[in-house]
């Protein structure tokens, strides 16, 4: 079926919440907060870059120590993956909430207060009882859902001339938060005298964003335009409503659950990759600085894949190829780390990288080309996270448990492999031209 093209999203990020195109007025309350942020442009820039930082340091930094984790609370594998499928899951328990917050207190008042739990889950995740560590994943992962959903939807409302640049600094941002934290986590280990040592400074990352981001919680104004829109209908050109039939849609449609299940696919090949991939090189034989260096090589990689990808993408009819070839590029990674995992890791970290960027391109791409209005595509976005998440946090742990089981990583290794097959059949289904009628 034809349909008007619709310009990809920029790499890296979720569809936005705001109508950028919409050629209604802004209320007063919002064209206030507008004048406001756009009053202190540097302090709003630093404050994007630094939050971005922070929305993945956390959990990278911990896949090169899951080890010692495990060893110092006694952790079986299976109980150990907890440490990264904790945070997936509140990530997809507190995604649903986060308009909602920002609609009650304001934008930028939620992100202050996702920092300050971020950064207070960070810190409560280093104490010596178990479920200390515990709890702070939850507070981890609950911090960084609030930030995945509001950031986008921030720098598409006040930086609507300069969404493009902005958006490429804040994925770029986020990527190099997490590299930073995979590369430097066992040096921080050595310097800081442990793991918790190494987990407890990214808290300092954290504060020095929360105190960025406080006086623009101060200025800013109750009932932001990013909260309202997520949850308002998005009018038409012609004044006319969407009406109401997303609701129901969504959840009846294949389509929906097609572009979902491969976000969430996409999603549990990532975690995996950070909970485990140090493990898997670690086991085999390289040193732990080494594998923390390879993995962290992976995870720079992905920019190339999440920029690239969804400019091919937003100029296809259809992504079904597209789908596949990304999908095809990570399993030729996971191929090599089952065939010879030492000795090609930088070939198999690189590949694996790039196609992870690039299924995660394709799949925030895929929210905007298969639906027809801003309020659908927000929609979409929430189911895709929610559940997306909690399919994602039963990788870590399912691997865990089976690599506990065989006492080895061939068996998890072909099952990534069945995932990666998983994922292309998604994409033939996701990528075709069709849209989720409003």
């Amino acid at each position: 079926m034809s349909r008007p093209h619709t310009p990809a999203p920029e790499a890296g990020i979720e569809p936005p919440l705001v109508d950028a195109e919409t050629d209604l007025r802004p209320t007063p309350e919002v064209a206030a907060a507008r004048r406001t942020l756009r009053a202190h442009p540097a302090l709003v820039l630093v404050g994007i870059v630094l939050a971005s930082l922070n929305m993945r340091a956390s959990l990278a930094g911990v896949s090169p120590l899951l080890g010692e984790i495990s060893g110092d609370f006694g952790l079986s594998a299976t109980m150990g993956s907890l440490v990264t499928t904790i945070p997936l899951i509140f990530m997809g328990v507190a995604s649903p909430l986060a308009p909602r917050l920002a609609r009650r207190w304001g934008t930028e008042t939620v992100l202050l207060a996702a920092l300050v739990l971020l950064g207070g889950g960070i810190l409560l995740r280093v104490a010596p009882p178990l479920v200390a560590l515990f709890a702070g994943c939850a507070l981890v992962g609950s911090g960084i859902a609030l930030l995945n959903v509001l950031m986008p939807g921030l720098i598409k409302r006040d930086f609507p001339d300069r969404a493009a640049a902005m958006t490429a600094l804040y994925t770029t941002a986020m990527i190099a938060g997490a590299t930073t934290s995979a590369a430097a986590a066992v040096p921080l280990e050595n310097a800081l005298g442990g793991w918790r040592g190494s987990l407890a400074s990214w808290s300092l990352l954290a504060a020095v964003a929360a105190l960025l981001w406080l006086p623009q919680a101060v200025l800013a104004r109750r009932g932001t335009q990013h909260g309202q829109a997520a949850a308002t209908p998005v009018r038409n050109r012609d004044g006319k409503g969407d009406g109401n039939g997303a609701r129901g849609t969504l959840s009846r449609s294949p389509l929906a659950w097609q572009v979902t299940l491969f976000m969430g696919l996409q999603s549990l090949m990532a975690y995996v990759t950070i909970a485990w991939m140090p493990t898997i090189l670690t086991d085999h034989g390289m040193d732990k600085a080494t594998a923390g260096l390879v993995f962290a090589f992976s995870t720079l990689v992905q920019m190339s894949g999440s920029f690239v990808v969804p400019l091919l993408a937003g100029r296809m009819r259809s992504q079904r190829l597209l789908a596949v070839v990304v999908a095809g590029v990570m399993a030729a990674g996971v191929t090599g780390l089952l065939l010879a995992p030492v000795a090609g890791a930088w070939a198999w970290a690189a590949l694996i990288g790039v196609g992870q960027g690039g299924t995660v391109g394709l799949a925030l791409t895929l929210m905007v080309l298969r639906t027809r209005d801003a309020h659908t595509s927000a929609r979409l976005s929430g189911m895709a996270q929610t559940w997306g998440y909690l399919l994602a946090a039963a990788g870590p742990l399912a691997l865990g448990a089976v690599h506990q089981a065989t006492g080895g990583w061939t068996l998890p290794l072909l099952l990534m492999l069945a995932v990666c097959a998983a994922l292309a059949l998604l994409g033939l289904g996701a990528g075709r031209d069709r849209t989720i009628a409003s």
